[in-house]
């Protein structure tokens, strides 16, 4: 049987822009393609989905048995670990206090593990060639990036406006050092009033979440190769590189100069803080 020149050229060129390392990145929402490593356990903050663009992913959630398929979402703050046969993965993470929960769709907030959600496949795919093709998600509003990803725009959450302030405060300056009893008296709150009403918000407590978003603010600086990973850890929020390497860990389940090594090739879109 003949093949056309033409046709083994296009799938050469798929095959070869399924590999191209991507990141976008805003405040509320990560579509990451490129490389996964070999993490141990890890533990993130964020609705974390995982799709491999070749081949199944496989799944471990909380210590579990591994199980195989293709789509798998862990909720935050859950211990999971994941793999696949090819190099690539995507994952995409979503800050859980800028959804309403409650009215996702159900296999955004089902138990964590595989979920069946093929669609979500090809949706992938076209969101990955859109960055890769004209990086028209990097002044998108986010909502735009939901309907391509998620044919709908995901329901936000509503929180009470003093924590939303604080909220908004730490997502645009993670690595800030104020206190949780500065934010409790910012909003005129009591210190156990301002824990109490933080987690019931949010759903997570006031040292989980900042821990969370301290490492989260890490995807700011993968792409900087000239910067020791001391000046990183420093420009980062952390105490020393020590402190730092132990906390990026227990994330991402990877030492931070294995992060660093495998964003050599990486493409950051939209990476910019906000201006506190």
């Amino acid at each position: 049987m003949r093949i056309d020149q033409n046709c083994m050229g296009a799938i050469a060129m798929c095959s070869s822009r399924s590999t191209e390392r991507v990141m976008w990145i805003n405040q509320d929402r990560v579509f990451y393609a490129g490389l996964l490593g070999a993490p141990s356990a890890r533990n993130f903050g964020s609705i974390s989905l995982y799709v491999a663009l070749e081949g199944p992913v496989r799944i471990s959630v909380d210590g579990g048995e591994w199980e195989t398929g293709r789509v798998a979402v862990v909720q935050p703050y859950i211990s999971h670990r994941v793999a696949c046969d090819a190099r690539h993965i995507v994952s995409i993470h979503i800050e859980p206090e800028s959804v309403d929960s409650a009215r996702l769709p159900a296999w955004l907030r089902q138990a964590s593990g595989l979920v069946a959600a093929e669609d979500l496949l090809e949706r992938v795919r076209s969101c990955h060639a859109s960055l890769l093709r004209d990086e028209h998600l990097v002044d998108a509003p986010m909502f735009e990036f939901d309907d391509q990803m998620f044919g709908q725009r995901l329901p936000a959450r509503a929180v009470d406006p003093r924590i939303a302030h604080v909220l908004d405060r730490i997502c645009r300056d993670p690595a800030g050092q104020a206190l949780a009893q500065e934010y409790a008296e910012q909003v005129h709150l009591s210190f156990s009033r301002f824990l109490h009403l933080f987690k019931s918000e949010v759903g997570a407590s006031f040292r989980s979440f900042r821990t969370w978003k301290r490492a989260r603010g890490l995807l700011h600086y993968v792409v900087d190769q000239n910067s020791t990973l001391t000046d990183v850890a420093l420009g980062a929020g952390y105490p020393d590189s020590t402190h730092f390497s132990h906390s990026i860990r227990q994330v991402y389940g990877l030492k931070p100069r294995d992060i660093f090594a495998g964003s050599r090739k990486l493409r950051v879109i939209g990476s910019r803080l906000a201006p506190v």
